[in-house]
């Protein structure tokens, strides 16, 4: 692997040991799927039981916690954050559809320093630190060079958006859509209503990549509003979206 930094290199290794558990667990969903009563508990519990075994490994760093299902841990830590989403993209793994994320951030006096979102299902891992490129399996990822909105491919809930002339992509998780800016399978990527353990690693590894994202505001947990895409697009995909 490139050489990182000793905190991303126990992001990753957090994420290796959580996704054991979610591929596991994956598996048994898929089962629940013809059962009666549905697999809508089993999948909150896999969501709690890999978010404590992330906070758990993250903790040999005595750093404050912002989670998805814990909310806010603190450890008097001032200056810096650990961000996770144990699962981003729960509906599809509700369903039993391969597509979701491990995604955790690292905040550094209110700025995100590095970032790592891990697909265990494809067994993918997409990482970032400020200044040092975004990387795909420890091969260097850049953003797509595509210069016309028509030939480009966007990701989007569609929240907030009519009638908009883009050929669209709905994944069910934003996480993911960032991290294929960064590697090009995605050329853009819009979406409100957010929370900042769904972007947060994301909008890094897009900017590390090559790409322009929006500014993103650490210290607000709820409702953000994202626009992301190479940068050769992103002046016209603004204006598209300039009453998003």
């Amino acid at each position: 692997m490139k050489s990182i930094s000793p905190n991303l290199n126990l992001m990753i290794k957090a994420c290796e040991k959580a996704s054991k558990t979610l591929i596991r667990d994956f598996g048994e969903v898929e089962n629940l799927q013809v059962s009666k009563k549905g697999p809508r508990d089993f999948v909150t519990n896999a969501d709690q039981k890999v978010e404590k075994i992330l906070i758990s490994e993250l903790s040999k760093k005595k750093f404050n916690i912002i989670s998805e299902e814990t909310g806010i841990k603190t450890n008097n830590n001032k200056n810096n954050f650990w961000i996770i989403d144990p699962i981003d993209g729960t509906t599809n793994f509700l369903h039993g559809i391969p597509h979701f994320c491990i995604s955790i951030a690292h905040v550094f006096n209110d700025e995100i320093i590095s970032g790592v979102i891990y697909d265990p299902i494809k067994n993918e891992i997409f990482y970032a630190e400020k200044n040092c490129g975004a990387f795909l399996n420890n091969q260097r990822i850049r953003v797509s060079k595509k210069n016309s909105l028509d030939d480009c491919l966007f990701g989007s809930n569609l929240n907030g958006t009519k009638n908009l002339d883009l050929n669209l992509r709905i994944s069910g998780s934003a996480a993911l859509d960032l991290a294929y800016i960064a590697c090009g399978r995605l050329d853009g990527f819009y979406q409100k209503t957010l929370n900042i353990w769904d972007i947060a690693a994301g909008v890094l590894i897009v900017k590390e990549a090559g790409g322009i994202a929006s500014k993103v505001d650490v210290k607000k947990m709820n409702n953000h509003k994202i626009l992301a895409s190479s940068e050769v697009i992103s002046k016209d995909f603004a204006n598209l979206l300039k009453n998003f």
